[in-house]
C-alpha cells in the first residue's frame, strides 16, 4: 500500500499539495510546487506514497527539523492526501511509516508544525501519539490574515 516515490508520482503529488497551497491556509506558501521540485525531493528520498489502484492518493515526506548536525536526529515531515482519500487511515498509515522509516535513520523526534487554520489536523496529530509543544502566534500571513503554528512532536526513537 505504501511505497517510496518515483519520479514519475511527481504529477500526482503537485496535485494533491498544490490545492493546498492554492486554497487553503493549511501551509503559508503560496509558491505552487512544480514537478521537477516534487522530482528533486523524490531524489533525496524520504517522500513516500500510497497509490491504490495506481492512482497517488497521498504523500508524505519528512527532511531534517533545522540544519546543522546538532538537529540530525530531528525531524519534521508534510503529510498531505487527496479529498476523497481522507477519514480510511491513509494519512494514519503514511504518519506511521515515515516514524518509523525516520527512526531506522536514527530518529529520535519527529515534529508536526501545524498551522491554526487545521484544527483537524491538530487532532489528528494528538490521536497519533504527539504532544503540542508549542505555539509561535501569528508567525504565518496567508489571504491576508496572520495565522498561529502549532508544534507537535512525537518521541520515534
Amino acid at each position: 500500500m505504501i511505497r517510496p516515490a518515483r519520479v514519475d508520482d511527481a504529477p500526482a503529488i503537485a496535485a494533491i499539495w498544490n490545492v493546498v497551497i492554492r486554497d487553503t491556509a493549511l501551509t503559508f506558501t503560496n509558491a505552487e510546487k512544480t514537478d521537477a521540485e516534487i522530482a528533486d525531493r523524490i531524489a533525496q528520498g524520504r517522500t513516500f506514497v500510497t497509490a491504490p489502484g495506481g492512482t497517488v492518493s497521498g504523500f508524505i515526506t519528512y527532511g531534517q527539523f533545522r540544519s546543522g548536525p546538532g538537529y540530525a536526529h530531528s525531524f519534521e515531515h508534510s503529510l498531505y492526501l487527496a479529498t476523497d482519500a481522507r477519514g480510511q487511515g491513509i494519512g494514519r498509515a503514511l504518519l506511521r511509516y515515515a516514524e518509523r522509516q525516520a527512526a531506522a535513520e536514527g530518529g529520535h523526534v519527529m515534529v508536526a508544525g501545524v498551522s491554526s487554520a487545521n484544527p483537524d489536523g491538530r487532532a489528528f496529530h494528538v490521536a497519533c501519539g504527539y504532544t503540542e509543544t508549542g505555539v509561535l502566534p501569528q508567525i504565518g500571513r496567508k489571504f491576508d490574515q496572520w495565522f498561529d503554528l502549532h508544534l507537535l512532536t512525537k518521541h520515534i526513537g
